[in-house]
């Protein structure tokens, strides 16, 4: 597509700008309404034991690395490298909108797009490492999940619903991915008249059609993305394992990552921003149900959420606010 596709006409930008302004106000209103619970956060901080809590803290700064590290091997691939740091920047910002409004990542997808073309990334090679990021990302998730009900199963701990809401899950996974490609697939082919008056799906489509198909279709690089997606799991089932040792819980690596992967199955089917109260409560009666105390269970589960949702969401807010005063200086 030509430069001036790339410079998208101010009125074109007009429902991005107001899709981060609710993710803001959502993620305020969301910090106030729970005001309490991060005070009690940092009561929990000083039960736990430092160099525990140093490695769920160094776990979690994998992840953010993890991520940037999968549209790095994209960008490079296509010719358009960006350095990692910066990528991370963006990472935290993506992570903030995906969890302040839970919409299968659209609203952190768009803020990709976005800040890689603002960065100098062809839109087209952009819409690229969002949608190989995408297939990585789901396919890591699917393949974890099925393990996860695997070792529920070998614990004799799996349940009717625990399978029906994996299975669910698959779907899911299967299905969004499945949609972005034939999407692309489907390229710049003339929509439904009914469908082609709403500029949102217009929009959509001919953004998606932008990426190169080589890229999509490379499968080396795919498993390389989903490695890096299925490290950022790891990773955070590591730091539910880290706040367990830290509050002086022995628990083994399986117990605390069948809790992350459940509580974060639940969180995606979900529609409630933040995945306020069905993360925490799921995290906590699996691991109940494997055996840790609740009160200690409840206890990790906070001090995961402490850095994996609440810190990030600060510098990811500022971030975000910066997006909106740069989108509407051309508005003025």
């Amino acid at each position: 597509m030509s430069a001036d596709a790339d410079r998208a006409a101010p009125e074109n930008r007009g429902w991005r700008r107001w899709f981060f302004a609710l993710v803001v106000t959502v993620a305020l209103i969301g910090m106030v309404l729970h005001a309490a619970q991060i005070e009690d956060f940092g009561r929990l901080l000083t039960r736990a034991r430092p160099l525990w809590l140093a490695l769920a803290v160094l776990l979690q700064l994998s992840t953010y690395a993890s991520v940037a590290l999968g549209w790095s091997l994209v960008l490079r691939q296509a010719g358009s490298p960006l350095p990692l740091p910066r990528l991370i920047r963006i990472a935290v910002t993506k992570l903030f909108a995906d969890q302040a409004v839970p919409s299968a990542g659209i609203g952190g997808n768009v803020l990709l797009v976005d800040q890689l073309a603002a960065a100098g990334v062809p839109r087209g090679t952009a819409v690229a490492a969002l949608l190989v990021s995408m297939i990585g990302f789901y396919a890591a998730y699917a393949l974890l999940a099925i393990a996860m009900l695997m070792m529920l199963w070998l614990h004799h701990k799996a349940t009717p619903l625990m399978a029906g809401l994996v299975t669910s899950f698959i779907l899911v996974a299967l299905a969004i991915p499945a949609l972005a490609l034939w999407l692309r697939h489907r390229g710049r082919r003339p929509l439904p008249p009914r469908l082609d008056r709403v500029k949102l799906i217009r929009e959509l489509l001919e953004t998606v059609a932008l990426a190169p198909r080589d890229l999509i279709s490379d499968r080396g690089l795919l498993l390389r993305v989903g490695a890096c997606n299925a490290v950022v799991f790891l990773a955070d089932g590591g730091t539910l394992w880290s706040a367990l040792h830290s509050l002086g819980q022995p628990a083994g690596y399986g117990t605390a990552f069948i809790a992350l992967i459940m509580a974060s199955i639940v969180v995606t089917l979900g529609p409630i921003p933040l995945g306020l109260g069905t993360f925490e409560a799921t995290s906590t009666a699996s691991l109940s149900l494997l055996g840790v105390p609740v009160a200690t269970a409840f206890a990790a589960t906070m001090l995961l959420r402490l850095l994996t949702l609440w810190l990030p969401l600060v510098p990811g807010m500022i971030m975000a606010r910066s997006i909106l005063r740069a989108r509407a200086k051309p508005l003025r």
